[in-house]
């Protein structure tokens, strides 16, 4: 009789497969290489495109343009005392801790923040997508100088002929496919137009008769009075 293993072993067994499955690890790397890419994004907006958009406001609208726009709601706007070096008491300033209001500012810089990671993302999204079809259309493209390279091989040993002699021979090989191809597709649009116009013909066919046919029995009708 086999013997069972143990509670602890059975679960730590289970364990161990878990943490060890391929996708389990896929999804470490993914979360750690996503933090760092994160960081990279957030450096790129708050570093180098926040200042810079900050500085063009400051020159449209001032300096801190967007630090001071706020609502305060109806009987919610607080006021504190302003000390002199002796404690007493100078005037009177707002106290944005205790009042209630609309922080218009702080909204449009998350906008900006928001537009600016899109943007972020978007031009390093699109840097990827194009240096990857960049990267398959050199592959294709090696693949296809490859096979040429073989089928001009393959025809200078079996025809005994020179490279050059060759080259040409597979250029108007290609040339001749090409043009049955172009034969090919015209010959297809060609059958295709025919069966349109046959298909046209008939159903114009069968409405002329369903036409006929409703003459005869308004005919019909008016002669059976």
């Amino acid at each position: 009789m086999e013997k069972k293993p143990g509670a602890v072993k059975r679960f730590f067994g289970e364990f161990k497969k878990f943490i060890t499955r391929g996708n389990v690890l896929d999804m470490a790397v993914g979360v750690i290489v996503g933090g760092a890419f994160t960081a990279i994004v957030n450096g790129l907006s708050n570093f180098v495109l926040k200042p810079i958009i900050n500085w063009l406001l400051a020159l449209m609208l001032g300096k801190n343009a967007l630090s001071g726009i706020y609502t305060f709601l109806p009987k919610c706007k607080a006021y504190k005392d302003i000390l002199d070096a002796n404690g007493a008491v100078i005037g009177q300033e707002l106290d944005l801790a205790n009042s209630i209001y609309i922080d218009w500012g702080a909204f449009i810089n998350a906008i900006i923040n928001f537009l600016l990671i899109a943007l972020v993302l978007f031009m390093i999204v699109r840097t990827i997508n194009k240096f990857n079809e960049n990267r398959e259309k050199a592959i294709a493209d090696a693949k296809l100088a490859g096979n040429e390279k073989k089928e001009i091989k393959k025809i200078a040993k079996e025809q005994h002929v020179s490279k050059k002699t060759a080259r040409a021979i597979y250029a108007q090989r290609l040339v001749d496919e090409m043009e049955a191809k172009a034969a090919a597709d015209a010959a297809a649009a060609a059958e295709a137009a025919a069966k349109a116009a046959e298909e046209a013909r008939i159903a114009e066919e069968k409405a002329m008769a369903n036409t006929l046919l409703l003459q005869e029995i308004r005919d019909l009708l008016k002669n059976s009075k």
